[in-house]
């Protein structure tokens, strides 16, 4: 529709049904079964509002947007259609592996490619937003939407987020009906949770808010993004959502976002559950106000909007927020075609075989004492918790089967001829597992958690296996047969206590519908791991909130000052974790040499680059993750110790040696400062070579100028 004939349906509007835009409900308001992620609380709507309401999130299938929208175009004066949002997070029905998993492969064209297929199929059940990708910053496992996050890193983050907005939207959604328009998540701090409990109180500076919470946002917005969610959380003691500084201050004229703000699940509501909203009024005022323009599931906005349009200003302002959505509309090209996507058509063996291709990308190998991989001749005994189950999907996979998904035990014994199994439930059968142990080479023990423990509303006080796995584990540890330990999970576990227990651990985290294929393929060496944690395992959860991203301090731990008490340290843990940021082990071996920059000075103008050689040592096909890091040596605020710059994944046969440059530039090297002013000094910095930032295998000193 062209921009004047847009203004035209938007002048018709009245006040009721401009605010009735603002609205979105569940299908279960038009007599359909809905997707709740939410509490349900009773609502003051009549018949006419219903079909003033602007958009609907949680159906199904086609054939239930297809009658909803017919029955809403049946009694809508003004033919404006709904817009229908869902929870597309990791897959719509085929599922891939959980975000924090995909993470794993630190690869942003791989994410694109799992977000453009995700979003056909969403597409052609009539969906046309997706409420992704999750861009919060997160250092605290204990909280379960880690899941859905791209890990501790604020530049890796920013490159995946800019990924998937690439891959969910394409570049012309109103032609290109096979793609979705993105909802990056949630703004602002939602990571941060207290004690990491979910929709708990946040409070960290602005230094930290510019430098690792917004990036990933701001990447987003740079690639067009067509929505933003606010945050269920308070900063800076206010709630996000009813919070005019941040939403827009920050996002709107600072980031300079134009588009649809929408709050989470009746968090405008929840402004009076804060306490900084005495009634529904005055909430719908505070988030009317901070320019959030959708009321996701409550009716505020509904029932109290009209009552505050006093003024032409105000008028002005709600004109801004419906023209935003209607704008949004047009550009998926709702007004031309209601029923969008319905008949795009998908080939669901290309989403299978790239289900499968990033199931084998987000595996990561944590520990291999030469006990992988195994043989296709030998006898294994497959037990544990997670032995047998297709509980494999991950905590958004709610239009996926998990019947239909493929078991680590249905996995095995494509590749292997003799596969024994024990499912372990609530006791263990001593007498059985010992029998079994006799006729067995290997053991694998499958444990972990299931789908619904992590995920929204699924926070941890504590990660350790469960006391049943944990003994599974100790009987086993009595025999000498080799142990490989896979655990399932949605956020990296506790593994202090059966790390020495087993010959090899294998994070499996949920890798969707493919899991059992992808994982047997892995395990008898058929496919090379390739992935590298994106997120630290911690040693205990006393060492959280975590990040690789230590700040010095005063008294900072070093090599030479280590066992001294009085220093940044515990007394009974230690500060480093247990599998660090960027850790991941392949059946290949790599050799890094011959580390050089362009130069030992860099102007503000110049580029800088850094090259070097990895060799493949090994007779197996193999990816290498080089990671270069770096130190700003003297810095007006406190930075970290040491940071993610580059990044890149170089595939090499066996035998192969390939060079590999990485340019830096002094943007690269820049921060935010006391001012909030993101720049770059002068000055000296270090840069690392390593397999993992604790793996560091080569350094060099450069002098910015």
């Amino acid at each position: 529709m062209e921009i004047r004939e847009l203004k035209k349906v938007m002048d018709k509007l009245s006040l009721a049904e401009k605010i009735g835009q603002l609205a979105q409900v569940t299908p279960n308001f038009f007599g359909n079964q809905g997707e709740i992620t939410g509490p349900m609380s009773e609502w003051s709507m009549g018949m006419d509002q219903l079909y003033q309401v602007g958009s609907v999130l949680g159906t199904h299938r086609g054939t239930e947007v297809r009658k909803i929208q017919e029955d809403y175009l049946a009694h809508s004066q003004h033919q404006i259609p709904l817009m229908f949002m869902a929870d597309v997070i990791h897959g719509y029905e085929t599922i891939f592996p959980i975000p924090l998993a995909l993470a794993s492969s630190f690869d942003p064209e791989l994410i694109e490619k799992v977000a453009k297929v995700s979003a056909a199929e969403a597409a052609s059940e009539g969906i046309q937003v997706t409420f992704s990708p999750m861009a919060d910053y997160v250092k605290d496992p204990r909280w379960g939407r880690v899941l859905e996050s791209n890990g501790e890193d604020p530049r890796l983050s920013r490159a995946l987020t800019e990924a998937y907005v690439k891959g969910y939207q394409g570049t012309n959604l109103a032609t290109e009906s096979h793609r979705v328009a993105a909802c990056v998540k949630h703004f602002v701090g939602y990571g941060a949770a207290e004690g990491g409990r979910d929709y708990n109180t946040v409070d960290f500076s602005d230094v930290e808010l510019y430098q690792n919470y917004l990036p990933a946002f701001e990447g987003a917005i740079a690639n067009g993004v067509k929505m933003v969610m606010t945050s269920f959380n308070s900063l800076h003691g206010v709630p996000v959502t009813g919070n005019r500084k941040l939403i827009k201050g920050i996002l709107r004229d600072e980031l300079g976002f134009d588009g649809v703000v929408i709050s989470d699940w009746a968090a405008i509501a929840e402004l009076m559950n804060h306490r900084v909203a005495e009634n529904p009024r005055e909430a719908a005022k505070k988030a009317f106000e901070a320019t959030v323009d959708i009321d996701m599931m409550t009716d505020c906005y509904l029932n109290e909007l009209a009552e505050m349009i006093e003024t032409k200003e105000q008028l002005k302002k709600l004109d801004e927020a419906v023209w935003r959505f209607l704008t949004l509309k047009n550009e998926l090209g709702l007004f031309e075609n209601p029923y969008r996507g319905l008949d795009v058509t998908v080939d669901l063996s290309e989403l299978q075989e790239l289900s499968y291709q990033a199931a084998l990308n987000s595996a990561v190998l944590l520990k291999n004492n030469a006990v992988l991989p195994l043989e296709s001749t030998e006898k294994i005994l497959l037990i544990g918790t997670k032995a047998t189950t297709q509980d494999v999907l991950g905590a958004w996979s709610w239009i996926g089967d998990s019947k239909k998904a493929i078991s680590l035990a249905s996995g095995l014994k494509q590749q292997f001829s003799e596969v024994q199994l024990i499912s372990v439930t609530d006791q263990l059968d001593k007498k059985a597992i010992e029998q079994a142990i006799q006729v067995a080479d290997k053991v694998i023990i499958a444990v972990g958690e299931k789908s619904e423990e992590a995920g929204e509303a699924a926070s941890r006080a504590e990660l350790k296996l469960t006391a049943i796995e944990l003994e599974l584990i100790d009987l086993l540890a009595t025999d000498e047969i080799e142990k490989i330990l896979v655990t399932f999970s949605g956020r990296p576990l506790v593994l202090t206590d059966v790390v020495e227990k087993v010959d090899a651990i294998v994070s499996a985290w949920f890798l969707g519908s493919q899991t059992g294929d992808a994982l047997a393929m892995l395990l008898s060496g058929a496919e090379n791991f390739t992935a590298h944690l994106p997120m630290s395992f911690p040693r205990s959860v006393g060492q959280l909130p975590y990040s690789y991203q230590e700040m010095s301090t005063g008294r900072p731990q070093t090599k030479e000052n280590y066992h001294e008490k009085y220093i940044s340290r515990y007394m009974d843990e230690e500060n480093h974790p247990l599998y660090c940021f960027g850790h991941g082990l392949s059946y290949s071996e790599f050799q890094y040499k011959n580390f050089s920059l362009s130069s030992d000075t860099l102007t503000k103008e110049e580029e800088l680059t850094v090259s070097f050689e990895v060799m493949n040592n090994s007779k197996i096909k193999g990816w290498a993750l080089p990671q270069l890091y770096f130190q700003d040596e003297v810095t007006e605020v406190i930075r970290p110790k040491i940071e993610l710059l580059k990044w890149t994944k170089v595939e090499l046969a066996a035998g192969e040696t390939k060079k590999v440059e990485f340019v830096v530039s002094p943007a690269d090297l820049a921060y935010s400062h006391i001012d909030l002013k993101k720049t770059v000094e002068s000055g000296g910095f270090r840069l690392f070579l390593g397999e993992s930032v604790a793996n560091i295998v080569a350094e060099s000193r450069f002098l910015l100028t």
